[in-house]
């Protein structure tokens, strides 16, 4: 088992940042992929960033490319997701997920998310 709790969510204004921290307990943090999630009101959830457990790659969707970065420190069992120039449309509930397949995010292990509103 994997236990996964998120921080760092809130209320930004547009064009500003927030950091979002994920942090793992239970089995070897660092023998899974890390990822994160969003899921807007009304809207299927959709994959935002993933970090590779062995090569270090990190992997990014087309809308968040460029302005948000996902890190993980193997030491502190936490991965981070540094988010700049938010935007209105990046306001979702964000999970952080742990899985041993990183094309297969479902069977992995999810945390209960934490909260990002953009608005002025």
């Amino acid at each position: 088992q994997v236990q996964l709790v998120e921080s760092g969510g809130g209320l930004v204004q547009p064009g500003g940042s927030l950091r979002l921290s994920c942090v793992a307990s239970g089995r070897t943090f660092t023998n899974y992929h890390m990822g994160w999630f969003r899921q807007a009101p009304g809207k299927e959830r959709e994959f935002v960033a993933a970090a590779h457990w062995g090569t270090g790659g990190t992997y990014y969707a087309a809308s968040v490319k460029g302005r948000f970065t996902i890190s993980r420190d193997n030491a502190k069992n936490t991965v981070y997701l540094q988010m700049n120039s938010l935007k209105p449309e990046d306001t979702a509930g964000y999970s952080c997920a742990a899985t041993r397949e990183i094309n297969n995010w479902t069977n992995g292990y999810w945390g209960q998310g934490t909260q990002v509103t953009v608005s002025s």
